[in-house]
């Protein structure tokens, strides 16, 4: 323990271990880390710049260090993630919601304006971003959300209880036993194909595998997920996915060959990232 170091020292030093591990954001995570140990606003990192730390808060902010050092995810550190105007928890036990799944979420909201009471079902769940994301905008729609994970569904049901939005919960692969019938059905499925496992950034190693991986071509869930669809479809009802731009063109393509209506449309970066499906 140092009795002498401070709040802006203590910001200080983290900088310069984060950088030294590689972490892609030094700054701004040492800030986040030093907050979240220190209980401080943004302000406090001012105001109490001078302010001398405990043994305690440089053993908390230390073990955190550590875990960072090493890669371990910053949203795991901090416990939760703020998400589509949603407070979530987030652990190993799912993927951290992406800012790119907003974008989902939004254009899949859209294709339900003119939907009263829309039935909706959210597959592979993971934190119950999706489903609760839905819910919080039209409280009057029916949301299911389902996930195999066991240890996923427990996180997407705590952080429907934070928010206070009732959403049923199912274990289930994939489509599983559901019936419908879904007036939207919404996917961020597995889709990094198996090979990126070999090249991804170290904290993508704290991710579920089975949530990110979806075989040769990261397709093999989200065919799964399309050939089930119909059967749980109504009649108009429409299937968005979150797909990877190097495949989300390929599924587009198959969807139109098996008979659908498919359109793929781009990310704010202009990369095609999301495909929206209807029967015809």
């Amino acid at each position: 323990m140092n009795p002498e170091l401070t709040v802006q020292g203590a910001l200080r030093d983290l900088t310069a271990q984060l950088r030294e591990s590689g972490v892609p954001s030094p700054e701004v995570d040492a800030r986040e880390l030093v907050q979240h140990a220190l209980k401080l606003g943004r302000s406090g990192l001012l105001t109490q710049a001078g302010r001398k730390l405990s043994g305690e808060e440089q053993r908390v902010l230390g073990e955190l260090a550590r875990r960072r050092a090493v890669r371990e995810p910053l949203q795991h550190l901090l416990g939760e993630v703020e998400w589509a105007g949603l407070r979530l928890k987030v652990s190993p036990a799912a993927l951290v919601p992406r800012f790119e799944t907003e974008l989902l979420l939004t254009l899949a909201l859209a294709d339900l304006e003119a939907v009263p009471a829309p039935r909706v079902l959210d597959v592979g769940t993971g934190t119950g971003a999706l489903a609760l994301g839905v819910k919080q905008a039209r409280p009057d729609a029916q949301v299911t959300a389902s996930d195999l994970s066991a240890e996923a569904l427990d996180l997407a049901r705590q952080n429907a209880a934070l928010s206070g939005l009732d959403v049923v919960f199912v274990q289930a692969d994939l489509l599983g036993s559901l019936s419908g019938p879904y007036d939207l059905l919404l996917s961020n499925p597995p889709y990094l194909p198996d090979a990126d496992q070999l090249q991804v950034q170290p904290e993508v190693g704290f991710d579920p595998p089975l949530a990110l991986y979806g075989g040769p071509d990261g397709l093999a869930l989200a065919r799964r997920l399309a050939a089930g669809a119909p059967g749980v479809l109504a009649p108009g009802g429409v299937m968005w996915l979150e797909l990877d731009p190097r495949n989300v063109g390929v599924l587009a393509a198959e969807l139109v060959a098996q008979g659908w209506a498919a359109q793929v449309h781009p990310d704010l970066t202009g990369r095609p990232r999301c495909v929206s499906a209807r029967r015809v």
